[in-house]
């Protein structure tokens, strides 16, 4: 089978296309005919070596595809040849064919297609995860997603909108913030020249959000995270503008606030059950049309580090899809 393969750590460029061994499954695993594959931020930090897990030399990123079963491993009854599905895998799902573990791979909604699957498994499990079981997000309280844009940040707002709560999106550009409001968004904040603590207070009559989703860190997570209400809860989702911060810890104590990490790819490795009930309920909504992911751009395997380049420029709103 093709693969897009990381022989080395580096930058997109260095990724190679090459012929490889189909892969065999396992115990509780299945072996997935990849159709569509999403890009999501890991992706860029796993080729790097500057991701939470560091899978054994050469591999291929990509941590959700959809496609086709083609083997089911020893143990697995709910799954057959043929069967449509999407999945998290972690990595290894820019590639033609892709080995995932059996509980993490679910049936594709009717009326959703390949592509549209492909870009839903990481952003909208991270953040259902995150807003759901972490956050206890409630009807009525207020959210502030950082990086809003992007590909888990469309999915948070249009998840707390389903769930009841006003969402506060932030981000670097007007025309990002636009895109935001046309999802869902009750108000923005430009980052790059409105001051995100005063803004956020503002907009809340001096209150503060009680929750704050952050998959950006950096030089943003402080002032963000001075906009909280008391009792409010902090979402360390990931690192996307590069530094991982270092909180002055009497903010949550002044706040009486929550500091709460969230890795889906720990979660769907430890808790599968929950994980399953959680895109039980995703695929409920997105056959009410309550969830309506959102594709940037699609893109051959053969250009990969182009894909790559784009989502670290920040070029892009909504999602990225790899098609082999």
């Amino acid at each position: 089978m093709k693969a897009v393969l990381c022989k080395s750590y580096g930058k997109p460029e260095t990724l190679v296309i090459e012929e490889t061994d189909s892969p065999t499954p396992g115990k509780g695993e299945v072996i997935i005919t990849v159709k569509a594959c999403g890009l999501n931020f890991p992706d860029t930090l796993i080729i790097e070596g500057k991701y939470q897990f560091k899978p054994e030399m050469p591999f291929s990123p990509g941590g959700e595809v959809a496609g086709i079963v083609k083997e089911v491993g020893e143990g697995v009854s709910h799954l057959k040849p043929g069967d449509k599905v999407m999945s998290g895998t972690g990595w290894g799902g820019f590639a033609e064919e892709v080995k995932a573990m059996a509980s993490n791979v679910f049936p594709i909604p009717p009326k959703m297609d390949f592509v549209t699957a492909a870009s839903s498994m990481m952003t909208y499990g991270t953040s259902y995860h995150a807003l759901v079981n972490r956050a206890e997000l409630k009807s009525g309280e207020t959210l502030l997603v950082l990086g809003a844009a992007g590909g888990v940040g469309t999915a948070a707002i249009q998840i707390a909108k389903n769930i009841g709560a006003t969402v506060i999106a932030a981000a670097s550009s007007d025309e990002k913030l636009e895109y935001c409001k046309s999802i869902g968004a009750d108000f923005t904040i430009n980052y790059s020249k409105e001051d995100l603590k005063e803004r956020g207070k503002e907009l809340t009559n001096g209150k503060g959000v009680d929750v704050i989703y952050d998959p950006v860190g950096d030089k943003y997570t402080e002032p963000a995270l001075r906009t909280i209400a008391w009792k409010g809860r902090y979402l360390v989702v990931g690192f996307a503008a590069g530094d991982i911060p270092k909180i002055p810890l009497n903010l949550p104590l002044l706040k009486g606030c929550q500091i709460v990490g969230v890795f889906w790819g720990g979660f769907f490795r430890n808790e599968p059950q929950k994980n399953a009930e959680n895109f039980m309920t995703i695929a409920r909504w997105f056959a009410e049309g309550k969830l309506i992911p959102q594709i940037h751009a699609q893109y051959p395997l053969e250009k990969v580090a182009e894909a790559m380049n784009a989502l670290t420029n920040k070029e892009v709103m909504g999602k990225v899809v790899l098609v082999p």
